[in-house]
């Protein structure tokens, strides 16, 4: 049986396009396709064949057109066409460059020769060799960088941030990252640097950078003082934000102590039995031995007594933070409440502040605002 489908029906259910490939590859290592998020078996899309052709045609340098001068005296042959178009710097070096007949000849100096050759093997086959990129990393950092090859540059500064960023060398590798404009290299260094900084000091990259570069130094030292003194002012909060909380915590057991009372201390018109479940407020325990200690005092002076003067303080708190003192059990709720128009306005904003943060602290941790106060 024949079926026609509409063009509107068969534009709809068919599959979208799947995105174009990347034809970089980055070395000898297995790298999957995805297509319309499914990953793909096998390797990159460029086939071993042909990356093995690109290898040959530098390492026999047939018909090489360019001779590359590096330090020792070591002549690199290549071919114009592939350096020309792999980076646009030897595009401009190559248009002004000298030679016998129709070859040319570049110099490339100031960085090993094998550096250098593990450079130009890259513009011809995207590949290199995982021993060479761990001895010639920072080498060949600055090759990329110079020469405007941004495939390469980005390997470098993932295999540096990966594996190759030590304590020993991060001075050395900061130093470069902000030469070669690797602003993300630059972060992981300034981290290592100041999660590390005792031990980066004792280093030799250190002390060189101290007499070559001193402004540099004094930076790294601002940063580091900068960067102790945040980490000073978030424990400061965080402690601070424990406190709120326990206070929070407490004005909670406050109100359930009187509202429903707990093991043996309670309201007067509750029966309490000595042997039920334990009580989930953990501040319930403290609580009840200064409500019992407050109440049995015998120290009549102002002050005198710091245990009764905390739970004034307890019960002052409360007041500040219940929204029906009218019909709440907590002792004398309803008299600080009426004490508040007699307060100077100094010691008000104290208690209101101090009631804001308690609130705010609990709100942040996704609890509701004083929740058992607002209860009957």
């Amino acid at each position: 049986m024949n079926c026609e489908v509409s063009p509107e029906a068969d534009k709809k259910n068919s599959p979208e396009a799947p995105p174009f490939p990347n034809f970089m590859t980055y070395g000898y290592y297995r790298k999957t396709l995805v297509v319309n998020g499914v990953p793909l078996r096998g390797y990159t899309c460029v086939p071993a064949a042909t990356q093995d052709l690109w290898k040959r045609l530098f390492s026999e340098g047939y018909k090489a057109d360019v001779s590359i001068q590096t330090d020792n005296s070591v002549v690199i042959n290549a071919h114009a066409s592939i350096l020309g178009m792999a980076s646009p710097v030897m595009k401009c070096m190559l248009k002004h460059s000298r030679g016998r007949g129709r070859r040319r000849s570049i110099s490339i100096q100031g960085v090993p020769h094998q550096a250098v050759q593990v450079f130009i093997r890259f513009l011809y086959s995207s590949c290199y060799e995982k021993e060479d990129m761990k001895k010639y990393g920072l080498h060949l950092l600055v090759l990329s960088h110079v020469f405007v090859v941004p495939q390469l540059k980005r390997v470098c500064e993932q295999k540096l941030e990966q594996n190759l960023l030590t304590v020993e060398n991060v001075v050395d590798i900061f130093q470069l990252s902000l030469l070669c404009d690797a602003p993300r290299l630059t972060l992981f260094c300034h981290r290592l640097i100041l999660k590390r900084f005792k031990n980066v000091c004792a280093t030799e990259g250190w002390r060189v950078m101290k007499q070559s570069h001193p402004r540099l130094e004094k930076e790294l030292l601002e940063s580091v003082v900068e960067a102790d003194s945040r980490k000073q002012e978030r424990a400061k909060k965080l402690e601070e934000r424990k406190m709120y909380m326990q206070l929070y915590e407490a004005m909670e057991a406050l109100v359930h102590i009187c509202k429903d009372g707990c093991r043996t201390i309670g309201p007067h018109d509750k029966v309490l039995k000595g042997d039920q479940a334990p009580c989930g407020f953990a501040a319930c325990k403290g609580l009840e031995l200064l409500i019992r200690h407050f109440a049995g005092c015998k120290m009549r002076v102002p002050g005198g007594c710091i245990h009764c003067k905390r739970m004034w303080q307890i019960l002052e708190l409360h007041s500040r933070l219940c929204a029906k003192p009218d019909v709440c059990r907590v002792p004398l709720c309803r008299n600080f409440k009426e004490r508040l128009q007699l307060q100077n306005k100094k010691d008000n904003m104290k208690w209101e502040k101090l009631a804001e943060k308690i609130l705010s602290s609990k709100s942040i941790g996704g609890g509701p605002f004083f929740s058992l106060a607002n209860t009957v």
